[in-house]
């Protein structure tokens, strides 16, 4: 029988890091002690994920609501083919995946929508949460988040040939690892999130390297903080469109003084003020959300197997039915796919899952 194969050290692993004389040694046993959260781990968070954990991190959560399919392996370098058939959960194939390459690290991995019910509890342990979301409406959720708690965050975009991204590093009078000037949050620059016809990569497109040239960026800021090289981290929103050339820097220094999130604490978004059940998620589909509602997977399957063609892998159901697919977790959110139409959604789901 043949021996099993010998772990590698992590002197051996990190040894070109260390030699960086930013990180050096030091910074290292900083990141094995760091915690980082990764929200959405689509094409950039798949990216930002990866380099975490090749670089060292000790502890990731990674939280998303989607599942892999064939059109993500373009550019979400976290997953194969295998996963695409499989319609495995984004984050629980990046955590199997990232395992693979750094079994040393914690993964944790939630297959959950980020929502005002459930994000302190998500994101508490984290020492810094990087957004690599794919929409205004959870990004300004944890804007209220991490204003209200002081924690920093980053912001990274990325669609089309462009990618954009910035640091947020909230006021805070409690102690923390290292000392920190507030910058802006995402609210001072941007008060009214946009509206109308807002692109997307499926309305646009994306390039691998736009997702990847966003999440490097994210990635180093991070190291950055980890490590306690604050006086370095970046003090701007940065845009650049790599097909173009186009660059532009947004000087983001201090806080407005009349910021309705960080100067007059009020947390719209936390609190849930005007928060939909039902979202248009993209991609010709709706989400609709229902998370006081747990669905078993088990019975659900057996009962729509006589209705259409059913695939469940334990972390979630989907039911085809042409022209719609109904994808349905266990704590009842389900995607309706091949509609925009949210009553047509609702209807199917009160129809094929329940009211």
């Amino acid at each position: 029988m043949p021996e099993p194969p010998q772990p590698i050290s992590d002197t051996e692993r990190y040894s070109r890091q260390v030699l960086f004389a930013p990180i050096g040694a030091a910074g290292q046993q900083r990141l094995l002690s760091a915690h980082v959260a990764v929200i959405g781990v689509g094409a950039t968070g798949a990216a930002t994920a990866s380099l975490l954990a090749r670089a060292g991190v000790g502890t990731l959560t990674l939280i998303d609501r989607d599942f892999v399919e064939p059109s993500n392996l373009q550019r979400q370098v976290l997953f194969d083919e295998a996963d695409a058939r499989e319609a495995l959960p984004k984050a629980e194939a990046a955590r199997r995946h990232i395992a693979a390459f750094n079994s040393g690290i914690t993964v944790h991995a939630h297959v959950a929508d980020l929502v005002p019910a459930n994000i302190h509890a998500l994101l508490a342990p984290a020492h810094i949460v990087l957004d690599c979301t794919d929409n205004f409406e959870t990004r300004y959720l944890l804007n209220d988040y991490a204003v209200e708690q002081a924690k920093p965050w980053i912001y990274a975009a990325a669609v089309g040939a462009y990618a954009a991204t910035m640091n947020i590093l909230p006021s805070t009078a409690r102690s923390t690892p290292y000392s920190l000037l507030p910058t802006p949050c995402l609210s001072c620059l941007f008060p009214i999130p946009p509206s109308g016809t807002v692109e997307t990569c499926d309305t646009a497109g994306i390039l691998s390297a736009a997702v990847n040239f966003a999440a490097s960026i994210q990635t180093t800021e991070a190291l950055k903080y980890l490590t306690g090289n604050i006086a370095q981290m970046r003090r701007t929103l940065l845009s650049y469109d790599l097909w173009t050339n186009d660059r532009s820097e947004i000087a983001a220094h201090t806080p407005d003084p009349a910021c309705d999130v960080c100067a007059h604490r009020n947390f719209r978004y936390l609190s849930g003020v005007g928060r939909p059940h039902i979202t248009l998620c993209g991609r010709n589909s709706v989400q609709i959300h229902e998370h006081a509602r747990p669905v078993d997977l088990t019975a659900l399957a057996a009962k729509l197997a006589p209705l259409g063609t059913v695939r469940a892998n334990g972390l979630l159901l989907r039911f085809e039915r042409a022209p719609h697919t109904l994808t349905v977790f266990p704590d009842g959110r389900a995607l309706i796919q091949g509609t925009t139409d949210v009553a047509q959604a609702r209807s199917l789901y009160a129809r094929f899952i329940g009211s």
